[in-house]
């Protein structure tokens, strides 16, 4: 018998009744004729094989192509000996053709690489191919291979102005072949490129995909051939004989060594402490002390193996913003992303430079808040007079005012669209707590109300409690509060002495009225011990005249301040962005790409290596982004260690088991999602358990099809050493922490992908792409204070009282400070035009299960009836906290969202 082949067909189809194929044995042919009425191609029908040696009867399928035949097996009649026959097989390699990036690669591109690669290809140094398959070679013991395949025309398809090229080969297989598992790829030019998949047809199972989305580098640099695997994952104890050997070797590549300064083409996974975020050489005031360790516990970061800074051996020389710093190739921004942070870089760049000239001649504090205005309305403009008449008698100037005017007309922030002076008013302030870009607010526990330590007595707020005595409003559950009082206080001594930063240990009391809405009724500001009496504890009530009226405005300032920091450094980078690090670098080194849990949570680690090895760069490290604009300064980065060593727990990070922590739910049975919440009306609470709940679902029937059972789980060796790794050694300074969940039983492993894939997508999003629209306009949600709130007695008091509106302006930010801030809050919440959303997928299918392309194909539509019913919440009246007069919907967890920072979208990962 004959096994099932496929023959490439000669170029023309002869007029005569037999037909050439060639059989790839040796150069010999077989001629096909009819074993009975004459068959056309796309027919089916049975044609006698005459070999020049032998004979023998075959059934060929219908044609899938021009140039294949599928040939399935028929007994003969007479005895026949079996054939070592090979047969060809279509490769189609989809490249994405990469632009130049500035004008130096687009001409180095044109006149040196691309003649290059002709020349190479010419050569004979091309792009080759083997097929790997899931069997072993019962002779050889090793895998089953196909002959290398040369990709052809390459030179010519990429001169093409086309996004990407599709190269193709024909590959060479044995009649025994079995199922491909695997394709190697060389890459034998000199420059990498970016492969996005591969196709290979011919086989009677069908078309075999391979996702590969990655960068290949050259063969001159990586001795080592790329491995590919298909689509379909494999549990480890299930993985096929043939595929056993690569798997493994490609997560030893992987992981490297541990060793050795990492360049920019490596793809190797390791772990580091944060040891990079100062810069000694450039002096004492820009060296920090490391992060990670028994003083400054932290998150593990993605090691880059770069020298000892000259000044301080145990600080990583700096790589400067715009030099890439090290990520893993794939990891890495494409193209698109890039040139959007390009184009943010260049407004950026305007938007700082015109108003430092602006500061200069006119002052660094805001006029009036008309002046605060006129950055929407005007943009920023040199007025015309004498100094500025000089000054643009310089060519430089006169030209960048002329052409960036655009580019420093800043959008209007949401917050000003449907009302202008709502951040003046106390419900739209209590409002933002519950529904801003830090809604993680706590009930006042009856237990710590009151403690000696708290300058907030009951004659502070009984008149504002309608009616009710403290006692009703705790056993009825209407107080809450915003605590930063220890999370500040601590480090307010160093906060004070700066210049230009001034903050206390705030604590702000909320009432739930009758409505379902919260109003501000005390806000306690503490400075460290050692201050006067009357300015160590001091307590602001809501006003009850002029003077009291615009003092109250300067404590809710300050508030805000607080809350900025802790938004900025605990909520939003401690716990989206820097604790889900080791999980994606041990994923990367533990769980190979043909594992089932990789596969899940590939989309939701896109981009975030990069995202985080930028904020390294430009954003939390000594003299950036954090530093410069939020009340903490230089110490920033040591209160976000002291949050991750006191309160951060991986086994709370959940969005019940947060909600429940915070005292803002209980559990309740008999309510949607199991939760009873404190605050019927608690949007960002309210849409997230929808979310939640829709993620635990998803996640849950994947895990099913999986993981039938807990010894599946606890027999994976790959994944007990991808979470063993994330505690021990990404997580190592907290990893003897007893509140760490198990991973022993498929409802375990439901609860830390859930978890895992909530904080990339909702919970990043609720914290981050409101920045702009919430925190866009400096007087609703300044992120640092300048000065303290006078008191009577103090030098600065009689300036208060003659114009308040201008004290409360120059206790902002400056005016450089302001349009810097702005600037880089657009970025952080802009929505770059390659986004992937909840529910999207770009590279998965799902094909090689239908049980799972059905369980997401569910999980994308419900979360399309999420975003109609968050809509539709938007517009009922009773929800008062985000419905009404002047009321900003919420929109944060809104899961579609188009290019831009519109407000909205929940990206699959933790990215900008």
């Amino acid at each position: 018998m004959m096994r099932s082949r496929v023959l490439e067909r000669a170029p023309l189809f002869p007029s005569s009744n037999s037909s050439q194929f060639f059989c790839g044995d040796g150069g010999k042919s077989m001629i096909f004729s009819p074993a009975g009425s004459p068959t056309t191609r796309g027919s089916r029908g049975k044609w006698r094989v005459r070999h020049r040696e032998r004979r023998g009867t075959v059934v060929v399928a219908a044609a899938i192509s021009e140039k294949i035949l599928i040939l399935r097996p028929e007994l003969s009649g007479a005895p026949e000996r079996k054939l070592p026959v090979q047969s060809k097989v279509r490769v189609s390699m989809t490249v994405k053709r990469i632009k130049g990036e500035n004008w130096k690669e687009t001409i180095l591109n044109y006149f040196i690489f691309n003649p290059l690669e002709a020349l190479e290809d010419s050569l004979g140094r091309n792009i080759v191919l083997e097929l790997v398959s899931t069997d072993i070679d019962p002779r050889t013991k090793r895998p089953k291979m196909s002959r290398e395949a040369v990709i052809r025309g390459w030179s010519e398809k990429m001169k093409t102005g086309a996004d990407r090229a599709v190269l193709t080969a024909e590959l060479t297989v044995d009649s025994s072949f079995g199922t491909p598992g695997a394709i190697l790829v060389t890459n034998r030019h000199h420059r990498e490129f970016f492969l996005e998949n591969i196709v290979v047809e011919g086989f009677f199972s069908g078309p075999v995909h391979f996702n590969c989305h990655s960068w290949v580098q050259s063969s001159w640099e990586y001795p080592d051939k790329r491995v590919f695997f298909g689509d379909k994952p494999y549990l480890p104890s299930e993985t096929p004989a043939g595929l056993r050997e690569l798997r493994n070797k490609e997560l030893e590549a992987l992981r490297g060594d541990g060793r050795g300064v990492r360049k920019l083409s490596d793809r190797m996974y390791d772990y580091d402490i944060y040891n990079d975020l100062g810069n000694p050489d450039r002096g004492h005031d820009f060296a920090r002390p490391p992060l990670g360790g028994e003083k400054l516990p932290y998150p593990r970061r993605c090691r880059t193996g770069r020298q000892s800074s000259e000044t301080d051996s145990s600080a990583e020389s700096r790589v400067e913003d715009p030099l890439p710093m090290y990520v893993p190739r794939d990891d890495a921004f494409e193209e698109g992303r890039m040139e959007m942070l390009e184009e943010g870089n260049r407004k950026a760049m305007l938007r700082v430079f015109v108003p430092a000239i602006v500061a200069g001649f006119s002052g660094s504090d805001f006029g009036g808040f008309h002046h605060v205005d006129s950055l929407y309305k005007e943009g920023m403009r040199l007025k015309r007079g004498l100094k500025e008449d000089i000054l643009y008698k310089l060519p430089l100037i006169g030209k960048i005012q002329e052409v960036s005017e655009g580019q420093l007309l800043f959008d209007t922030p949401t917050i000003l669209s449907k009302d202008k002076f709502a951040w003046l008013r106390d419900d739209e302030f209590a409002r933002q707590v519950v529904a801003g870009i830090n809604p993680v607010m706590s009930k006042l526990d009856p237990s710590v109300y009151g403690p000696a330590e708290s300058a907030i007595k009951e004659e502070h707020i009984v008149g504002h409690l309608e009616g009710m005595s403290i006692q009703q409003a705790l056993e009825g559950k209407k107080l809450f509060v915003l605590d930063y009082h220890d999370v500040y206080l601590p480090f307010l001594d160093r906060i004070n002495a700066q210049d230009g930063r001034k903050s206390y240990a705030t604590r702000t009391v909320f009432f739930l009225t009758a409505l379902g809405t919260l109003k501000p009724i005390a806000i306690e500001l503490r400075l460290p011990p050692g201050s006067s009496s009357s300015r160590s504890r001091r307590v602001m009530t809501p006003p009850t005249d002029a003077t009291t009226t615009w003092l109250w405005q300067l404590a809710k300032a300050h508030v805000c301040s607080n809350d900025a920091g802790v938004h900025q450094l605990i909520n939003h980078w401690l716990r989206t962005h820097a604790s889900i690090e080791p999980f994606i670098l041990a994923a990367n080194r533990q769980l190979s790409a043909m594992h089932p849990i990789f596969k899940l949570l590939q989309p939701h680690m896109r981009y975030t290596l990069e995202t985080n090895a930028l904020a390294r760069q430009i954003l939390i490290n000594a003299g950036g982004v954090i530093e410069s604009f939020f009340t903490p300064g230089p110490i920033s980065m040591e209160m976000s260690s002291a949050a991750y060593a006191g309160s951060w727990r991986f086994d709370l990070e959940g969005l019940p088991a947060d909600l429940i922590r915070r005292g803002m739910a209980e559990p309740d049975p008999t309510q949607p999602h199991g939760l009873r919440l404190a605050i019927e009306d608690y949007p960002y609470a309210n849409d997230g358990l929808l979310i939640w709940d829709a993620i635990r679902n998803w996640v849950s029937r994947y895990v099913e099809a999986h993981y039938p059972t807990a010894n599946h789980v606890a027999s994976d060796e790959e994944l007990q050493a991808w979470y063993a790794e994330t505690v021990q050694v990404g997580h190592a300074d907290v990893s003897n922490a007893p509140w760490w969940p198990r991973l022993d039983t498929p409802e375990d492993l439901v609860g830390v992908l859930t978890t895992l894939v909530w904080l990339a997508s909702a919970q990043h999003a609720a914290l981050n792409f409101g920045q702009y629209p919430l925190g866009g306009y400096i007087p609703n949600r300044p992120p640092l204070m300048r000065r303290l709130i006078p008191e009577e007695g103090d030098p600065e008091y009689q300036n208060f009282l003659a114009d308040p509106q201008r004290y409360f302006l120059a206790s902002l930010p400056t005016l450089m400070q302001t349009t810097m801030f702005m600037t880089v809050i657009d970025t952080l919440s802009t929505h770059s035009s390659d986004e992937e959303y909840l529910g999207e997928r770009r590279l998965q299918s799902y094909t090689w299960s239908p049980a799972v392309a059905e369980a997401f194909n569910e999980f994308a539509a419900e979360v399309r009836q999420i975003e109609e019913e968050i809509s539709r919440r938007n517009t009922d009246s009773r929800l008062r906290n985000r419905s009404g007069a002047g009321v900003l919907p919420y929109d944060l967890l809104i899961p579609s969202s188009g290019p831009g920072a519109t407000g909205r979208g929940v990206p699959n990962s933790v990215s900008i």
